[in-house]
């Protein structure tokens, strides 16, 4: 059936749509997730690096994956990493990424967009996609690191996969970029 706005709404149970066509393979607190899309116009995001104006292959899963959250009823919401595209995720990289400028990410975010429009309706309150920039950069260091940062265990990051690599490198891994885990930990309170 059509909800007000005209989306074809599922009564299937998104976490059974996504698994029928092998999007899960694990999952944890399924209980909570499977109430938690039982709930009309439910909210989910995934989050896009803009270290260039276009997509690639890679990226077209978890489009796929949002635009079945948005056929099932519910909104997604493509994060661009606005914020933390400054920063430089450190993940599967030996060496530290080429530093953007807050132009080019700004370039990238809208090239992003007008590929994502093309699997996801981002108007009359559709999809939305938002830059982790808004929230990211105008937070203020010393509160940031007393209310957030000590609710991080240096120990418990330094054992991540996408650390240790870098740890491991000959370059190793930047201040800057050490952070970069705790920033997408605050995109997640933020959403």
């Amino acid at each position: 059936f059509s909800d007000e706005e005209g989306y074809i709404v599922s009564m299937a149970n998104l976490v059974d749509i996504l698994r029928q066509r092998g999007f899960i393979d694990q999952t944890t607190h399924e209980h909570e997730l499977r109430d938690y899309f039982e709930v009309p116009r439910a909210a989910g995001y995934i989050g896009f690096d803009p270290t260039a104006p276009s997509l690639h292959i890679g990226h077209l899963v978890p489009i796929m994956a949002l635009a079945h959250m948005q056929r099932a009823g519910h909104r997604p919401i493509a994060l661009v990493g606005g914020g933390t595209g400054l920063v430089g995720d450190p993940s599967g990289k030996t060496e530290m990424r080429k530093m953007l400028t807050l132009e080019d990410v700004e370039r990238n975010a809208a090239g992003i967009k007008q590929q994502l429009s093309r699997f996801l309706n981002f108007e009359r309150g559709g999809a939305l996609q938002l830059n982790n920039a808004e929230w990211l950069t105008t937070l203020e260091y010393i509160p940031f690191l007393r209310d957030i940062g000590r609710h991080f265990s240096v120990n418990r990051m330094i054992k991540a996969e996408s650390y240790k690599l870098r740890l491991d490198s000959e370059e190793g891994l930047s201040f800057i970029e050490f952070n970069y885990m705790v920033l997408q930990a605050y995109d997640f309170l933020e959403l």
